[in-house]
């Protein structure tokens, strides 16, 4: 296999969406440089059905790592997504079943083959499965895994050290997390490892663990979240059922999109498109220099779904969206509403979603056909509707339905 060393690649793979790499960029560099395939992977826990926008830095990244002819594996963390990953959790997480871990991966492939060529045969991507190993483990293996780290270790993670100040119970299983991903590495044999900075500790826990079992460095590349510089809450979140959803349809993926806080665009470009840098840095510009950042938004949404449907789709959608709010009918940001599986009627949902004050009052505007989905008004014996979806009651109360 013909290893690429173009310069010009290796110093974006280096640079953008980067937050740190271990031991250092000049060691990467210099494996990158070295002429000799790499084995590199990205892992992602199934704790629900889709991959987000969030997601696709890392797969970005791997897609031009591919370029120059390294070796990708894409990791599906079936087995550890039962154990529940504690990074950046005031809480622990709630333990999958295998049956709810089967059933969230189902499309997993297929969305982030809307980045990666899973079709490639010149050099194939992997795309693997960590119980394949991690369900072998005997208890004595555990308790080996367990031996090459201290408790201190483990507690000095930010996210621990607040649950003990703040008294709330840390469980020993959740210690078990970075163990399990720190072996994914040994077993899959690694030169380097990505993942988001939430994920330091674990992929830092790899390191440690394949220096140990065979000797070998591994480098690790932190990529940068996506987040709203004001807030620094996440943009996107598969626990908190939020973010651009890889496999949303047009219309719904350009209506996200446009709804990101104004502050997170320009990230946005550099994480989520394929777009030059030389290209985002004149975005950048342009907002300096007072640009609607609505007309830019509107760029970054036609480049999103783009990606992933087609320039008509995005076209298409754009269209809509535009005639939706050019009349500023409504807001050109909306809150979304997150309605919970029990919900099961409009009724309920206004009330839940505080639009109205009473079940009375929600039936009254049904009926007068004040509640409007999408434009559309409301059947109060037809209670369907999809993420992403507007609802409407009165003149300016807006909500962006999100189903959990």
């Amino acid at each position: 296999m013909n290893i690429s060393t173009d310069d010009n690649q290796i110093q974006e793979i280096l640079n953008r969406s980067v937050d740190t790499i271990y031991p250092s960029a000049d060691v990467l560099r210099k494996k990158l440089k070295s002429g000799k395939q790499l084995r590199i992977y990205v892992g992602i826990d199934p704790t629900a059905t889709y991959v987000h926008i969030g997601h696709s830095t890392n797969y970005l990244i791997l897609e031009r790592l591919h370029s120059l002819g390294h070796k990708i594996i894409v990791l599906v963390g079936d087995f550890t997504a039962m154990i529940g990953d504690p990074s950046d959790k005031t809480s622990a997480r709630v333990q999958l079943t295998a049956k709810q871990v089967q059933e969230n991966l189902k499309t997993f492939k297929k969305q982030i083959g809307k980045i990666l060529d899973f079709n490639n045969t010149e050099n194939p991507i992997e795309f693997r499965l960590n119980s394949e190993w991690l369900s072998e483990l005997t208890f004595n293996d555990a308790v080996e895994l367990a031996s090459n780290f201290t408790v201190q270790q483990m507690i000095e993670r930010d996210a621990f050290q607040k649950r003990i100040t703040d008294n709330k119970p840390l469980f020993v299983h959740e210690f078990f997390y970075p163990l399990m991903q720190g072996y994914d590495s040994v077993m899959l044999d690694v030169d380097l490892e990505i993942g988001g900075t939430d994920q330091t500790f674990n992929m830092l826990a790899g390191r440690t663990l394949l220096k140990r079992y065979k000797n070998k460095e591994k480098c690790v590349m932190t990529t940068t979240l996506l987040v709203n510089p004001k807030t620094n809450e996440k943009l996107m979140s598969k626990s908190l059922g939020t973010g651009v959803s890889l496999d949303s349809d047009a219309h719904e993926m350009f209506g996200k999109t446009m709804a990101l806080p104004d502050e997170g665009i320009v990230q946005c470009f550099i994480d989520c498109t394929r777009l030059p840098m030389s290209e985002v840095e004149q975005i950048k510009s342009q907002l300096i220099d007072g640009t609607n950042p609505k007309d830019i938004k509107l760029r970054l949404a036609k480049e999103i779904v783009t990606m992933y449907h087609s320039k008509q789709e995005a076209e298409k959608a754009s269209e809509a969206w535009i005639k939706q709010f050019s009349k500023r009918e409504a807001p050109e940001t909306i809150k979304d509403f997150s309605v919970h599986k029990n919900t099961t009627s409009w009724i309920d949902l206004l009330v839940a979603a505080n639009l109205v004050s009473s079940k009375s009052e929600a039936r009254r505007l049904i009926e007068q056909g004040a509640v409007k989905l999408n434009s559309n008004k409301v059947n109060i014996e037809i209670f369907d509707f999809k993420t992403g979806d507007v609802l409407k009651t009165g003149k300016r109360n807006y909500i962006r339905l999100v189903k959990i």
